[in-house]
């Protein structure tokens, strides 16, 4: 028998979330026929949790994705020693069952990790899991960049932002980034940025105007709100801007999933007399191509063309500090929680 640490939903969260809204209990594992049990090492915390905690139950675990090693194992397919990227939450073990292994759903459905080689087992987590092929499809299948066009990315510093920068330079673009501070930006140049910006210090159309005065191709969006509506009028003709994600919108519970805003910040006009391509999406439509995109962007980390930066916070104990820490932009990179 194994005792689990899990951290529960206790109360939904009004606005940015705070230490009181989780509840941290023990729960008993026992390893039957087909299971495993698993020991996380790795814990990842985003920012599309803050809309899941809108979602789910109270009571029930936070979810979350996981790097953890097989530790007790009744399935020969997946032997003690096995690291697993889970689905499992904020919990220090879990017990994985045969259901669990064969599910059809991207959110529940363990993987074995892929081999990392030399470099670090977190990197599942981040540029070599959800975040970097969240930046490597929705970039390439959806904004389709060519060698030449502008390409504006926001939230610039985080996991998925500074491996869009990255990969639209490969790809030959000029990239225009905004980050939340004098350091990100500065992290953001150092990744291959042509502009880069502070957003809470600039004036982001007076920016965009001197920065794109051929105007912007691809737009890719991690913020939504108040720099949506700012950036729209620079876009080019036929310019294509791909949803990933709108940061600046989670904590308000007036927006939700599913509900029409009347103050929409993407201008109906402009839309149509730009002609502009706008398509929201999630990762997991690339399920069956997961591996095409992690191997490209292995390849080019082990070239020298890709860099990453984690943010880590040591500690079980510390799972919401480092989620609320996402809201007031602690993170450069992927934050990730050590076990």
């Amino acid at each position: 028998m194994v005792t689990a640490k899990v951290w529960k939903l206790a109360k939904r969260p009004d606005g940015e979330p705070k230490r009181g809204d989780f509840e941290c209990v023990e729960e008993q594992l026992i390893c039957g026929n087909g299971d495993v049990i698993t020991e996380a090492e790795f814990l990842s915390v985003d920012p599309y949790m803050r809309y899941k905690v809108r979602q789910i139950p109270l009571n029930s675990t936070v979810v979350g994705t996981q790097i953890a090693r097989v530790i007790e194992s009744k399935n020969p397919d997946w032997p003690v020693g096995t690291y697993v990227v889970s689905p499992s939450g904020w919990r220090t073990h879990t017990r994985l069952t045969e259901k669990d292994f064969k599910a059809d759903n991207f959110f529940q459905k363990p993987m074995k990790l892929p081999e990392m080689g030399d470099l670090p087992k977190s990197l599942g987590l981040g540029i070599l899991g959800m975040p970097g092929n969240t930046a490597y499809f929705g970039l390439l299948d959806i904004c389709q960049p060519k060698a030449g066009e502008t390409v504006l990315v926001n939230a610039a510093a985080g996991a998925v932002g500074s491996a869009v920068i990255q990969i639209a330079k490969i790809k030959g673009c000029k990239v225009i980034a905004f980050a939340g501070s004098e350091e990100k930006v500065a992290w953001t140049k150092e990744l291959g940025a042509d502009h880069a910006f502070n957003y809470k210090t600039t004036d982001i159309g007076q920016a965009l105007s001197q920065a794109a005065p051929e105007k912007i191709h691809c737009f890719f969006e991690n913020v939504g709100g108040q720099f949506t509506a700012e950036a729209l009028p620079h876009m080019a003709e036929r310019g294509r801007m791909a949803i990933c994600g709108v940061i600046s919108e989670y904590n308000d519970n007036d927006k939700d999933i599913g509900v029409v805003s009347m103050c929409s910040p993407l201008n109906q006009a402009t839309l149509l007399w730009k002609e502009l391509k706008v398509e929201g999406f999630i990762v997991t439509r690339w399920f069956d191509r997961w591996m095409e995109g992690i191997d490209q962007l292995k390849q080019w980390i082990v070239e020298g063309k890709l860099k990453y930066k984690e943010t880590t916070v040591k500690g079980f104990d510390k799972m919401p500090e480092a989620f609320i820490g996402l809201f007031r932009g602690d993170n450069t990179g992927k934050a990730i929680v050590i076990a």
